[in-house]
């Protein structure tokens, strides 16, 4: 017997290991390299149909590009630096299946919610300002979706997009702050609640039970985890929580956005492709936005230029308003706190925000003594000597949500 020699069963050393013939060696790499060009054809088939599903979802609003464009001249310049000023429209439309069963759809719709998200420049802080709907400001003569042209009016800020969507409310929101909106999003009740469907839930914390039938939400006291419907009942509610008032229903609103904030910043989110995926897919498919914005990629470099900002430094805030002096159930800005903040993102400058003030106690009042209120300046706005940056009443995206 010759040692060494490739016969089955043989050895190629005195006690050595047996080796495969090399035909089978050969046939067996083959195989392994096709496995391995099939899987990684495989991955990009999959990445490839996956970003074509995402892209596509996207809904661009030439109309409001077109409309803007037409009165470019009249619009503010952009601040240089690399800030970005971006209009979140929450609207209230009751088209479509879903949307219906929250009232009947006359074929109008209202901003519900509109906040101006400002990004610093340096992506080291975001400050989103809400807009109340009721704040009372100057209306341009905008385009309506029949083609015909309404009038300049003094309105309530949300009657802006029943007339003119998008487009008229960037142009009143331009012309109020005197800040250029470079990007805008407006999403509807379906998608609000499938993004927070898509992560899990937000947590919130309740002193109290709820019982609105009116916002279709009935909750019991204390720490809970708020689900789409849930969610949307809790952010929309005015009567059961805050008495019918607009200002606390924004407090809540921001109160929330930062816990979601904080919960889509969080690992179980970002590196947990079962939920990201999900919500990727709800957040792309459920907005309407400029055609700056309406690609993956566009997003996709909006969201990575953002994600290192800390929590502590994403920051909610109401725009300083009080009672219209005309009529109290109307809003109007509270002067010089409401130029100074929007000098103050205009010029990418930093403003801080702190928590609200506690509420004046029966004593305190009967006595005479000063309210938090009349402390800080109708609670908003004050700059003490001491302090070089402004502050205005609102929170965090790092405040705890429960206490």
């Amino acid at each position: 017997m010759t040692y060494g020699a490739d016969t089955p069963g043989g050895k190629g050393t005195a006690g050595g290991p047996s080796r495969p013939p090399r035909r089978r060696r050969r046939r067996l790499l083959r195989w392994v390299g096709l496995v391995l060009v099939l899987l990684v054809l495989g991955g990009s088939a999959t990445g490839w149909w996956t970003y074509r599903k995402l892209d596509g979802n996207i809904t661009e609003d030439t109309s409001a590009a077109s409309e803007l464009e037409r009165f470019e001249r009249e619009r503010p310049s952009h601040y240089g630096g690399g800030a970005q000023n971006i209009l979140l429209i929450g609207s209230d439309s009751r088209s479509g299946e879903d949307n219906a069963r929250y009232g009947q759809d006359e074929g109008t719709q209202r901003s519900d919610t509109t906040i101006l998200l400002h990004v610093a420049a340096d992506r080291q802080s975001a400050t989103a300002v809400s807009i109340p709907r009721d704040l009372m400001a100057r209306i341009p003569a905008c385009a309506r979706p029949d083609g015909s042209r309404t009038g300049e009016r003094y309105g309530q800020f949300n009657w802006a997009f029943q007339w003119g969507g998008a487009a008229c409310t960037i142009r009143t929101a331009e012309k109020l702050t005197g800040i250029r909106i470079d990007h805008h999003m407006v999403v509807d009740f379906r998608g609000f609640k499938r993004m927070v469907d898509a992560v899990g839930g937000v947590e919130i914390c309740l002193k109290e039970p709820v019982d609105d039938p009116e916002a279709k939400l009935k909750l019991p006291a204390g720490r809970q985890t708020l689900r789409g419907e849930q969610a949307l009942g809790f952010v929309r509610a005015r009567y059961s929580l805050g008495g019918g008032s607009d200002t606390e229903r924004m407090d809540r609103q921001q109160q929330f956005l930062g816990s979601l904030v904080k919960k889509v910043q969080s690992n179980g989110v970002l590196l947990n492709p079962g939920r990201l995926y999900p919500l990727l897919d709800a957040a792309t498919s459920s907005i309407t936005t400029d055609p700056g914005l309406a690609s993956l990629r566009g997003l996709y470099e909006l969201v990575r230029s953002m994600r290192g900002i800390p929590t502590e430094k994403v920051q909610f805030l109401t725009v300083p308003r009080k009672p219209h002096s005309a009529d109290p159930n109307r809003d109007e800005l509270v002067v010089p706190d409401a130029v100074r903040l929007f000098e103050r993102l205009r010029t990418d400058r930093p403003v801080g925000v702190v928590p609200a003030p506690p509420r004046p106690t029966p004593s305190a009042a009967a006595t005479g003594a000063p309210t938090p209120a009349q402390v800080t300046g109708s609670g908003i706005g004050a700059e003490p000597s001491a302090t070089p940056v402004p502050t205005f009443t609102g929170t965090t995206a790092g405040a705890a949500a429960c206490r």
